[in-house]
């Protein structure tokens, strides 16, 4: 993969950076406008945290540990964690973990993208679904795994066995990215690794980038078992709903595998990551409670943002479209 083109001063440093220049920052950090809607932000923090994944074609792996991009990549973090902070910090209840975070998904009224997907969707629409989506996904696992040598006992035995299903079993064919690789296909789209990076919105990079925050971190480790806690517990009917509109639009059975998949394995994953992962982490480290929430909240909250960013503009162009009918009229 290659380093995405700059959207602005921030990512335009880094990129610099990492192609060798030596040239002082002079640059402040500093958010223009809500932080998940900063393209130059978003794409800056997307581009650091890469370097803790896969890397660049074009980039030294040293630089993974470059003491100035680690800084700079910690200035990015403050504006997006303290929007995280001010907008997804939960207060706990005296109730057992499993259902706080049941009570959160279940309070949760965001955009209604997957029925939109089932029902009304156009092919162009879900292929701009599954563009986007491509970012995270082809993925899936990796950020939730960076959790795993930071627990020990029933937590990391749960996370382990919700991760072995991420990544296949042990076969390759059957890891959740590759399915995904599969819808891209028939779509018609590069199922190659970041390829849409440089054309998605910045929300799109925040689902990505929330999920890497607390990966890179071992300060978030809980929130990084709440947030996937929130994704699986969330998955099995959005997908069920994915898959009907896949196969509405014509997909094969093995071009909607990727969400039926997840509708059998999430509906085990659920339980798992509530009671086993997040039940046994909090009962090994009770303060810990206050930040699975917290992780669980800006799962939902930032899936809601990007959502209502793909279903206002399949709006606005469908009211674009009625009104040059009706000018053609």
């Amino acid at each position: 993969m290659h380093l995405p083109p700059p959207r602005g001063p921030l990512s335009a440093w880094l990129n610099d950076r990492l192609s060798g220049g030596d040239g002082e920052r002079t640059i402040e950090v500093a958010a223009s406008g809500p932080p998940f809607a900063d393209d130059d932000l978003q794409l800056a923090l997307w581009v650091a945290y890469e370097l803790q994944y896969r890397g660049f074609d074009e980039v030294d792996p040293d630089y993974q540990w470059d003491p100035d991009i680690i800084a700079f990549r910690a200035e990015l973090e403050r504006p997006w964690i303290d929007w995280l902070e001010a907008t997804c910090r939960v207060r706990p209840t005296d109730q057992p973990v499993a259902a706080q975070l049941r009570a959160l998904v279940d309070a949760d009224d965001g955009p209604r993208l997957a029925p939109y997907l089932r029902r009304h969707a156009t092919t162009e629409q879900f292929r701009q679904f599954v563009l986007n989506r491509s970012v995270y996904q082809l993925k899936e696992a990796d950020p939730h795994s960076f959790g795993i040598p930071r627990l020990d006992g029933a937590a990391k035995a749960a996370l382990v066995e919700i991760e072995a299903d991420e990544y296949g079993g042990g076969r390759p064919e059957r890891m959740h990215s590759e399915l995904f690789r599969t819808t891209m296909r028939w779509l018609g789209l590069d199922d190659s690794y970041g390829s849409y990076v440089p054309v998605v919105p910045a929300v799109t990079l925040a689902v990505s980038n929330v999920m890497s925050l607390f990966a890179v971190h071992r300060r978030w480790t809980a929130a990084l078992l709440g947030h996937l806690a929130a994704l699986e517990m969330t998955s099995t009917l959005p997908n069920r709903q994915y898959a009907a509109g896949a196969t509405r639009l014509g997909a094969s059975q093995a071009q909607a595998r990727y969400f039926t998949e997840h509708v059998e394995a999430d509906a085990v994953h659920e339980q798992v990551a509530a009671h086993d992962l997040c039940g046994s982490y909090v009962r090994q480290h009770p303060d810990a409670i206050g930040d699975v929430l917290f992780g669980a909240r800006c799962s939902l909250a930032v899936d809601n943002l990007f959502a209502e960013q793909l279903l206002t503009e399949w709006k606005v162009s469908a009211r674009y479209l009625r009104r040059a009918d009706s000018a053609a009229c």
